[in-house]
């Protein structure tokens, strides 16, 4: 149950924007992590979620769009990545949960172990406001979304998004590297549309997986800026 001050807070975010995040201040891999939520009871349960990631909770605005990492090295742009969140692709047999449970044995084997979509009621919300139940059987070739989160390790699809990235969002993340004084960062883009000007940016993270975004040089960049003296011109 919230307190008065916190559903004042919550309610307060939900009539201004619609959709809100709610998100523990400290944690990775989406742990705790609870998006587009419209309802308050979904705000209650997900600040209960978040709460037993940190005792501090951070709520923003839910964006739609290309949810896109980018790495700045050394306060200059280095390659980006779009993170889709986890997704079943319907036979008209298998119902939700068997298919969540398939892909996951995929998953499992594709990356020891690193990446599951979890079962968990979050996923259920997801599946939930889609119009389907866990023993729901999807449609053949229907596409359905299970995550909100688009993390790797909650059974994201990573692709290279390095050369969809403008001169302007290459600066910008530049820039925010700069403000923030952190020299290797990766951040957190929401991007509408790669051809216009559009973004938030959600999240910085100093300690972010470089090996993800291969083949783009980001091992051989980071070297570099830990060893300038041995850096090819």
């Amino acid at each position: 149950m919230l307190d008065k001050r916190d559903q004042d807070k919550v309610y307060g975010c939900l009539k201004v924007w619609g959709s809100i995040v709610i998100k523990p201040s400290q944690g990775e891999q989406g742990k705790g992590i609870t998006a587009d939520i419209d309802t308050r009871e979904e705000a209650a349960e997900a600040i209960i979620q978040a709460r037993s990631f940190s005792s501090d909770v951070i709520i923003e605005e839910y964006v739609r769009g290309h949810d896109v990492r980018m790495i700045v090295i050394d306060h200059r742009f280095v390659a980006a990545i779009e993170r889709i969140p986890a997704f079943i692709i319907g036979d008209g047999k298998l119902a939700v949960g068997e298919l969540i449970e398939m892909k996951n044995r995929e998953l499992y084997q594709k990356s020891q172990g690193e990446s599951q979509i979890p079962t968990h009621s979050e996923t259920i919300r997801v599946i939930n406001k889609e119009g389907y139940h866990w023993d729901s059987v999807l449609e053949k070739n229907k596409r359905l979304q299970v995550c909100k989160t688009a993390n790797y390790h909650t059974g994201g699809t990573i692709l290279d998004a390095t050369p969809l990235i403008s001169p302007f969002f290459r600066g910008i993340a530049e820039q925010a590297s700069k403000i923030l004084d952190i020299p290797v960062v990766g951040l957190d883009f929401i991007i509408p549309d790669y051809r216009n000007n559009q973004y938030v940016i959600i999240e910085a993270n100093e300690r972010p997986g470089l090996a993800n975004h291969e083949p783009q040089p980001t091992a051989e960049r980071f070297i570099d800026f830990l060893f300038p003296s041995t850096k090819n011109e």
